[in-house]
């Protein structure tokens, strides 16, 4: 895969000497979905506003198909479809002529047909003439995706777009998201739903303080940085673990009756016979065991705490 978007250390300091980004340098390929993970004010709303032109940045420059985001800005910015995360939309106007209207904007022709398979996608067309002040915010959100798809963009930023949607029409939502992947399209995505970007990310990006501490394919990431948990349940409950044991730092819980070993799931598994024949030796005996294998939550929770 080629790269469609090109960051090169891009900075964006305010006014008041808040540093929102500090040195971002990304290239993000065409046709992945790239999920950006951040605490709130991490700078992630911040990076997508200024790929799109809504901010301006302090230094740097990007570059969207090779289109430069600031001397040839419209020839970049009609590559791109934004969702924000803000539903900011008429409360008179319909979804039909909401969408149409979107599409207007960037010189391209009617396509009603085109229009209505959209709206069918993203469960809408039952309310293509209904006011927008009628509609859920779920369904609000539904319409800002069809708005940012209505010129039919080769990248799409998704910022935070399953916030407020329950979770059928989220399901629908990210299977329209892999069906415009398959065609190229590229997705860059923000969420809280950490289990969304396990499920649905090609490559995920940390983001904390304006800076952005890690860029990694997703199953590497959690192949080099997952850690895995076997736990044992005890037949006798234990009231200290024994010297013996000490240098695998285990963890006695429940009152004694579970011990649970963490380790590198890269080759860590080595160690496990050797624990288990120490416990032997130790007179300890097990009923059950079962191992756990981190998640990308776990792992994203540990980047950050570093």
């Amino acid at each position: 895969m080629t790269s469609f978007i090109s960051i090169d250390n891009v900075s964006k300091t305010y006014k008041g000497g808040l540093a929102a980004l500090r040195n971002i340098s990304l290239d993000i390929k065409r046709g992945e979905i790239l999920a950006l993970l951040g605490p709130n004010g991490a700078g992630k709303t911040t990076l997508i506003s200024t790929i799109c032109g809504i901010v301006t940045k302090s230094s740097g420059t990007i570059t969207v198909n090779g289109h430069d985001t600031v001397t040839d800005f419209r020839a970049a910015r009609a590559l791109i479809g934004l969702v924000p995360q803000e539903l900011h939309l008429s409360i008179f106007e319909t979804p039909w002529d909401s969408v149409n209207f979107s599409r207007a904007l960037y010189g391209k022709p009617a396509n009603p047909k085109y229009i209505e398979t959209l709206l069918k996608r993203l469960a809408l067309w039952e309310k293509r003439d209904a006011k927008m002040v009628t509609l859920s915010g779920g369904m609000k959100r539904r319409v800002l995706i069809a708005k940012a798809l209505a010129h039919e963009p080769k990248v799409l930023f998704l910022d935070e777009p399953t916030a407020g949607v329950d979770v059928e029409l989220r399901g629908n939502m990210w299977q329209l998201v892999r069906e415009l992947r398959d065609t190229g399209v590229t997705i860059i995505l923000t969420t809280h739903y950490i289990e969304e970007a396990e499920e649905m990310a090609d490559r995920v990006g940390v983001i904390t303080r304006g800076e952005l501490i890690l860029v990694e394919e997703k199953h590497a990431l959690m192949h080099k940085l997952g850690q895995k948990q076997l736990t044992l349940h005890l037949t006798a409950p234990l009231s200290a673990i024994p010297q013996r044991l000490a240098d695998y730092r285990l963890e006695l819980t429940g009152d004694g009756q579970t011990l649970s070993y963490s380790f590198d799931s890269h080759g860590g598994q080595g160690s496990i016979p050797r624990l288990l024949a120490d416990l032997a030796a130790e007179n300890i005996s097990f009923t059950d065991l079962n191992t756990a294998q981190s998640s990308l939550e776990d792992i994203f929770m540990g980047l950050l705490k570093q």
